[in-house]
């Protein structure tokens, strides 16, 4: 039995539609998460799929299926908050194209910049 391997193969693709959905259900890190992803595979929310339907898509809700299920939740959790990180939106001119383009039309053109917040 080598757990590190189950840990760091790679999930199916439902697998993380469905630990994302359930994320997305309730914005809570593990356990709760865990707690989550029972309720949602006990009532079929997720496409229909069961506690079986998910097994075969390698979601298992045993003792023995944890730590692999922890850290396909963790790694999403992570993609998600950083999803929703705040950014800065800087208005500035462009410096050398501004000032030829500003001569002929009589404007200054904007320039878009984005940052993360308290950057």
């Amino acid at each position: 039995m080598d757990q590190p391997t189950a840990a760091t193969r790679v999930p199916d693709p439902d697998a993380v539609e469905f630990v994302r959905f359930c994320y997305r259900r309730r914005r809570v890190g593990w356990p709760e998460l865990y707690d989550e992803m029972c309720a949602v595979a006990g009532r079929g929310l997720f496409r229909g799929y069961g506690s079986d339907d998910l097994a075969a898509h390698g979601i298992g809700f045993s003792l023995f299926d944890m730590p692999a299920l922890a850290s396909l939740a963790s790694r999403i959790v992570a993609e998600e908050q950083a999803l929703r990180r705040p950014v800065t939106v800087t208005i500035a001119p462009e410096p050398e194209a501004a000032s030829s383009e500003a001569s002929i039309t009589g404007e200054t053109p904007i320039r878009y910049a984005t940052s993360p917040a308290g950057a």
